[in-house]
C-alpha cells in the first residue's frame, strides 16, 4: 500500500469536504443548517472518495478498496480531532465526544468505506482478475 499517497489523498479530500461544509452554510435552502450541512457533506463524499480511489489506483493496484477507504477515513478523522473539532465545533459548545458520536459522523464515515470498496470492486478487482488469466 502507498500509504503516503493514501494520506495525501485523504487530506486533499478532507479539505474539500471542510471547504464545501462549511460554504453550504452561506446558501440557506433547508430551515436547518446543521443538517443541510452533513447533506451537503454526505452527497460530495461520494465522487470525491470516488476521485480519491481513481487517483490513487493509478500508481497501485494490489490494495483493497477497504484499506484505502480506512486509510482516508482515518486521515480525515484525526484532521477533525485536530482542526474541526477545536476551532469549528468546541466554539459553538460541541465537544471531541459531541462530535465522534454524532450518527451523522459515523454514516459519511461508513460512506467513505462503502464507496471505496466499490470502486475497488468496480474498477481494479476486474482489472486484476482478467490479468491473472
Amino acid at each position: 500500500m502507498k500509504i503516503k499517497r493514501a494520506i495525501l489523498l485523504g487530506i486533499i479530500i478532507w479539505s474539500i469536504g471542510i471547504l464545501l461544509y462549511s460554504l453550504s452554510y452561506a446558501i440557506p435552502i433547508l430551515e436547518n443548517p446543521d443538517i443541510q450541512a452533513n447533506l451537503v457533506l454526505f452527497i460530495a463524499v461520494m465522487p470525491l472518495i470516488w476521485l480519491g480511489c481513481r487517483f490513487y489506483y493509478k500508481k497501485d493496484s494490489r490494495t483493497h478498496g477497504y484499506l484505502v477507504g480506512q486509510t482516508f477515513l482515518l486521515t480525515a478523522a484525526a484532521l477533525d480531532a485536530i482542526i474541526t473539532v477545536p476551532f469549528f465545533i468546541m466554539p459553538n459548545g460541541g465537544s471531541h465526544y459531541s462530535f465522534f458520536t454524532d450518527l451523522g459522523f459515523w454514516v459519511i464515515a461508513f460512506e467513505f468505506l462503502l464507496v471505496a470498496v466499490l470502486y475497488w470492486y468496480a474498477k481494479v478487482y476486474p482489472q486484476a482478475k482478467l490479468l491473472k488469466q
